[in-house]
């Protein structure tokens, strides 16, 4: 005769066998399916232990003394805070903070990119997740006009008997934009020039100081150098997108294996891995109080530190 009650136990065992089974087989169907959801990355552009060491400080061009000296002497106290508060005055705030430049920081970064393919967009590999530095960031960082337009690198600016006075006042061929070094001189000698013609100046100084910032003794493009003519466009042209465009174009298919260069307001890179890794930026970053904004103004900067790889990598778990 059978025992009933050795059936049942016998039945629960094998449903709840059946249903354990069940859940893990959900469970493995659920794991894959992340998986699968998760994109491959692309390659690291070096070997994860075999990254380019920091020999040498990163040279760039937009942290000129002489400039910045040139201009806030060539200008009245009235003038200069005009100039601070208009919308490229953000160059000029961060100028005057004295932000301290960490070569190895930012190199570093670079050693840790992707290979993605395109031009305008870095990503950075630390720990599991890439980093991604973009116009999006860069526009939150600096709070500069980065709106998209046409023709963006070669504006239509028609050539007036003004601009050619203006251009000769300058000291620079007509076909050309000015340099760094031909703004420090002029800003010598514009003390019995117009207000505006002086504005013009002022904005020039931040255009080839920090926006283009490439070599003090190399012309700046001129298409763009003459929109200064018609004050109110240039104040109001999306200069955040190109100076987006110089610094990326600059480290496109860069050689960080030596010394080298970067054109650009290269800077903005260093607060960008502040605020991507915000435990290093309130350890090393000298937050600042209040958290000025843009966030750019929101740190004072670090330097040296020969451990800066470190410090990056002790931020995740790889």
């Amino acid at each position: 005769m059978i025992d009933l009650a050795c059936v049942l136990t016998f039945l629960c065992v094998l449903v709840r066998f059946s249903l354990f089974s069940l859940s893990l087989l959900l469970s493995l169907i659920i794991l894959q399916t992340k998986r699968m959801d998760i994109p491959e990355l692309p390659r690291r552009l070096y070997t994860l232990g075999e990254e380019p060491e920091a020999h040498n400080s990163i040279s760039y061009h937009t942290d000129n003394n002489k400039l910045h000296t040139a201009l806030r002497e060539a200008l009245t106290d009235e003038e200069f805070e005009e100039l601070k508060e208009s919308s490229l005055g953000v160059f000029i705030k961060f100028k005057e903070q004295g932000f301290g430049w960490a070569s190895r920081l930012v190199h570093y970064m670079l050693s840790f990119k992707l290979d993605i393919k395109k031009k305008y967009e870095m990503w950075s590999l630390v720990g599991p997740e890439p980093l991604r530095f973009s116009l999006l960031e860069f526009e939150n960082l600096t709070g500069l006009n980065c709106e998209y337009i046409e023709d963006l690198e070669t504006p239509k600016c028609e050539v007036t008997k003004e601009m050619v006075s203006f251009w000769a006042m300058l000291g620079v061929h007509l076909e050309a934009g000015p340099t760094t070094d031909q703004i420090i001189a002029a800003l010598k000698r514009c003390e019995d020039w117009s207000t505006e013609d002086r504005k013009r100046l002022a904005y020039l100084s931040i255009f080839t100081g920090f926006i283009e910032g490439r070599k003090f003794s190399t012309a700046t493009r001129s298409s763009l150098a003459r929109l200064v003519m018609d004050l109110e466009r240039f104040e109001n042209y999306p200069w955040g997108r190109v100076a987006f465009k110089v610094l990326m174009d600059s480290l496109w298919n860069k050689d960080i294996t030596g010394c080298y260069t970067v054109d650009g307001f290269i800077q903005v890179l260093q607060v960008w891995v502040y605020t991507a890794m915000p435990e290093l930026g309130a350890s090393i970053g000298g937050p600042r109080g209040n958290s000025p904004s843009p966030p750019i103004l929101a740190y004072g900067g670090s330097r040296g530190r020969r451990s800066m790889k470190e410090a990056i990598l002790r931020q995740v778990s790889t």
